[in-house]
C-alpha cells in the first residue's frame, strides 16, 4: 500500500457520483489506497507528490469482467478460429503442453498489457487448473504485474473432452486449498472467484455441485451461457431457476443467444452479464446481447476474452460493443422501411458499463468504479492533446469511440502509480516479452513440428 499522498491537478474528471455524470475540471487528493478530497483547488503542501493533469482526462480505471490471462502469449494463433476450433485449438492444444512458467509468463504479460491500456481491474478466468503449481504460477503473476483481480479458479486445462464437453467432472476440489493458501486476507488487490463450466459445458448435476462448492467458499462464481447454439440447445438460465440455483453471486459471459425469458431470470435474481463483442462476433456465438441486457436492467460490463484472437484493450471492445448494438437496432428499422430517427444506446452506456458496471458485475462498487471520497484510487489520465483524438468537443465519446493505449498517460491502482508519463513502472517488458516469445514458440512447435521456433 502506498503511504504517500499525491494530487491529481488541472483535469478534466470524468466519473459518476452517486449514478450521476461528473465532467468538471477537478483536483483529486489520494492518501495512501484512497481517494479523500475532491475539490475544484486543493492546495499543495510540501508532503504531496503532484502529478499534473493539465489537458487530461481523469477516469475511474477501466474495469474487464472477462479475460483468460494465460492465452496471452498467443497472439493471433486463434483469429480465424470459430469458438469450436478455440475449443479444440487452445483448450485442446495448447493448453495441456503449458508448464506453470508458461502460466505465469502469459499472467504476467497480460496483466502489464491491461494495465498499459487503462484496466485498472480484471477478472482472470483461469481454465488452465492443470496442477496446484500452475495455480500458484497464475496468482504470482497477477501480483507481479500490480493490476488489481479476481482470480477466476477454473479447472485443468488437461484434456477439452473430459473438461469442456457435457462434462462429468466436477470441479476441483483443490479450491479450498488455493483459497487457504492463497487468499487470507480480502483486502488484497487478488482475490479469489470460481470460473466453472456451467451448464453448457458439464452435466447439469455437475454445474449445480460446482455452484454449491462457490457458495460454500463464498467466493464469486463465473460461467459461459448462452454462447451459439449451446444458448437453445441447453437452456441453462433456465435450468439453473429450476434448481432454486440462480442469484446475485454467480457472473455469466456472453448471453447471446439468451432469449427474454433469460433476462428477466438474470435481471430477477441479481445475476451479472459479461459481454466480450469482438470475439462473440468472431467466433459465431452471436449478436453482442448489450442492449438486450440494458433494456432488461442487468448489471452488465465488458470484456476482451482472449487475445489469441483479438486486441486486448477496453477501447476497441467499447467502440464494437456500441456500434453493434446501433447496427442490430438501425436493421430492425430498415427491415419495417424505416429509417431511425435517433439512437437508442449512447456512448454514455457503453462508458458506464467499463466503470461502475464492471464494478458491481465484480461486486466491488463500494471500493472501485467511480471517482468518489472514501473510494479506493485506482485513476486513469488520458491524454486528450494527441492526433486520433483531439480536439475534444465530447469528453464520453473522446473515451469510447477515439481514445486508445496509447493515449494513456498515467496509471494508479490503489495510490500506487504503474503507469506514468506514458510508460509502465515495470521495467522489464522487452524481456518480458521475448520470454513470452519463446516460451510459446517451444509450444507450437510441439504442435507442429514441422515449424521451427522463433528465437530472436
Amino acid at each position: 500500500m502506498s503511504t504517500r499522498k499525491i494530487v491529481i491537478k488541472g483535469g478534466t474528471v470524468l466519473t459518476f457520483q452517486n449514478d450521476r455524470l461528473v465532467c468538471d475540471k477537478l483536483d483529486i487528493l489520494v492518501e495512501k489506497d484512497t481517494i479523500t478530497c475532491i475539490e475544484k483547488e486543493i492546495e499543495v503542501s510540501s508532503d504531496m507528490e503532484v502529478i499534473s493533469a493539465e489537458g487530461m482526462i481523469v477516469s475511474p480505471g477501466l474495469i474487464d469482467t472477462h479475460r483468460h490471462l494465460w492465452e496471452s502469449a498467443f497472439k493471433g494463433t486463434a483469429s480465424n478460429w470459430t469458438l469450436m476450433e478455440y475449443l479444440n485449438g487452445m483448450l485442446g492444444g495448447i493448453a495441456p503442453k503449458m508448464s506453470p512458467l508458461d502460466v505465469y509468463l502469459g499472467n504476467l504479460l497480460g496483466a502489464l498489457e491491461a494495465l498499459n491500456a487503462g484496466i485498472t481491474t480484471i477478472f482472470d478466468w483461469s481454465h488452465i487448473m492443470n496442477s496446484d503449481e500452475h495455480a500458484e504460477a497464475a496468482i504470482k503473476g497477477l501480483r507481479d504485474s500490480g493490476i488489481r483481480a479476481k482470480f477466476g479458479y477454473g479447472t485443468p486445462g488437461t484434456s477439452v473432452w473430459e473438461w469442456f464437453y457435457e462434462s462429468k467432472k466436477p470441479h476441483p476440489v483443490n479450491a479450498y486449498d488455493i483459497k487457504k493458501n492463497y487468499f487470507s486476507a480480502e483486502d488484497d488487490l487478488v482475490t479469489m472467484a470460481l470460473a466453472i463450466r456451467g451448464p453448457e459445458y458439464s452435466e447439469l448435476e455437475v454445474a449445480k455441485q460446482d455452484i454449491l462448492m462457490g457458495r460454500d467458499l463464498g467466493i464469486q462464481i463465473s460461467m459461459h451461457i448462452g454462447g451459439g447454439s449451446f444458448g437453445p440447445k441447453y437452456k441453462g438460465v433456465q435450468k439453473l431457476d429450476q434448481l432454486g440455483l440462480l442469484g446475485p453471486d454467480l457472473n455469466f459471459a456472453h448471453g447471446n443467444t439468451l432469449n427474454d425469458h433469460d433476462f428477466k431470470l438474470l435481471a430477477d435474481h441479481g445475476c451479472s452479464l459479461s459481454i466480450t463483442p469482438e470475439m462473440e462476433l468472431q467466433m459465431g456465438l452471436g449478436l453482442p446481447a448489450t442492449g438486450k441486457a440494458l433494456k432488461h436492467n442487468i448489471i452488465c460490463s465488458l470484456g476482451a476474452d482472449m487475445v489469441a484472437g483479438t486486441s486486448g484493450n477496453l477501447f476497441d471492445q467499447m467502440k464494437t460493443a456500441l456500434q453493434a448494438e446501433r447496427a442490430i437496432q438501425n436493421e430492425r428499422h430498415f427491415q419495417k422501411g424505416e429509417m431511425s430517427e435517433q439512437l437508442a444506446i449512447q456512448d454514455l452506456d457503453i462508458f458506464k458499463m467499463v466503470t461502475m458496471g464492471g464494478a458491481k458485475t465484480l461486486g466491488l462498487e463500494n471500493k472501485i468504479g467511480s471517482l468518489e471520497v472514501g473510494k479506493q484510487a485506482d485513476i486513469i489520465l488520458v491524454d486528450s492533446h494527441k492526433l486520433g483524438i483531439s480536439p475534444i468537443h465530447n469528453t464520453v465519446s473522446a473515451m469510447v469511440l477515439y481514445a486508445k493505449e496509447h493515449d494513456v498517460d498515467t496509471v494508479v491502482i490503489a495510490g500506487n502509480v504503474v503507469k506514468k508519463n506514458g510508460k509502465l513502472v515495470y521495467q522489464t517488458t522487452d524481456e518480458l516479452i521475448l520470454e513470452c516469445q519463446n516460451s510459446a514458440a517451444v509450444i507450437m512447435k510441439q504442435l507442429n513440428p514441422e515449424t521451427e521456433p522463433k528465437m530472436t
